[in-house]
């Protein structure tokens, strides 16, 4: 079975479609499929783009009439959260109403209002996709492959690598181990940046920097922090933790999307694949077209608007 790798599509069904039909699938009786592959979905539908619920119907048909599979972004976990009545603080919940929060998920709560009923259907959809797939030949993960937080997770987590009720709670829980293996899975680790150093990252000014985690070579903050280009002089050559540089090694290729990479699309190492090209800041929506090779090929990617 050959697998289209797509990235963080934000809303932007537009794009989806031209991609989609650019790699040979047709739409049957409400459903994009192809003869003879799959698409496999890395998380993040939601929020920025204008076709929130379009984009939520196309890959939902897809994944319920078996022409795709699709992982958990943390959009969909923030969305949950978002929803969710925390119960140990009545009338909150599990993530905070606050003006930043509202910000980020402006778009899907304007596209869902007035429609109870399909916004907690869509809810309940999120809360059923897995949180990683370990599938014959690849692995796919929306922004982490990170063996000790997937070990820690493993025995809470419901069949298929899903998420209970319980462990959203706990999950959405600051400081817990839950917390942060969720943060790490599906956000990826970070570090905090020196004391002056701060750059912007879409509508947030950010003091705490992704890190380039699959390159375990990558030991100095200037190697492994991601921040834009103005700011990368200015990151001082000391080193990381050792637990933020631990690579990736598998036997076989992990893709990830999350990382709002640009340019012309790259591996990030030979068995490593990001498919997020920031389609939800109007850049190209990016698909890797695995066909069952150990080693990837930078040749496999595709992209559209």
């Amino acid at each position: 079975m050959g697998y289209d790798v797509i990235g963080d599509i934000h809303g932007h069904a537009g794009a989806l479609k031209t991609l989609l039909g650019k790699l040979g699938y047709r739409e049957r009786a409400g459903v994009w499929r192809h003869p003879e592959r799959k698409a496999l979905f890395i998380g993040d539908f939601i929020d920025r783009g204008p076709d929130q619920i379009e984009t939520i119907r196309l890959v939902r048909g897809m994944v319920d009439a078996g022409a795709a599979l699709a992982v958990m972004g943390n959009h969909e976990f923030n969305a949950l959260a978002y929803h969710t009545a925390d119960l140990q603080h009545p009338g909150e919940f599990l993530r905070a109403h606050s003006e930043k929060n509202r910000r980020q998920h402006q778009a899907f709560l304007e596209a869902t209002e007035g429609k109870r009923a399909e916004r907690q259907s869509i809810l309940d959809w999120f809360a059923s996709l897995p949180l990683w797939l370990e599938l014959p030949g690849l692995r796919a993960v929306h922004a982490c492959w990170h063996p000790r937080h997937m070990a820690y997770l493993a025995p809470l987590l419901q069949p298929g690598a899903r998420l209970s009720p319980a462990l959203i709670e706990a999950a959405s829980r600051r400081g817990s181990v839950e917390y942060a293996a969720i943060e790490a899975i599906l956000k990826g680790p970070e570090v905090q940046l020196p004391a002056g150093i701060e750059f912007r990252l879409g509508d947030d000014l950010r003091r705490e920097a992704r890190t380039r985690w699959w390159d375990a070579g990558a030991i100095t903050l200037r190697e492994s922090a991601i921040v834009d280009r103005a700011s990368e002089p200015n990151l001082p050559e000391t080193m990381v933790p050792a637990d933020l540089r631990f690579g990736y090694r598998g036997d076989r290729p992990v893709f990830i999307g999350h990382y709002w990479m640009r340019g012309a699309p790259r591996l990030l190492a030979a068995d490593v694949a990001c498919v997020d090209y920031s389609a939800g800041r109007g850049e190209p929506l990016v698909a890797y077209r695995w066909s069952g090779e150990r080693h990837l090929d930078e040749a496999n990617f595709v992209a559209a608007r």
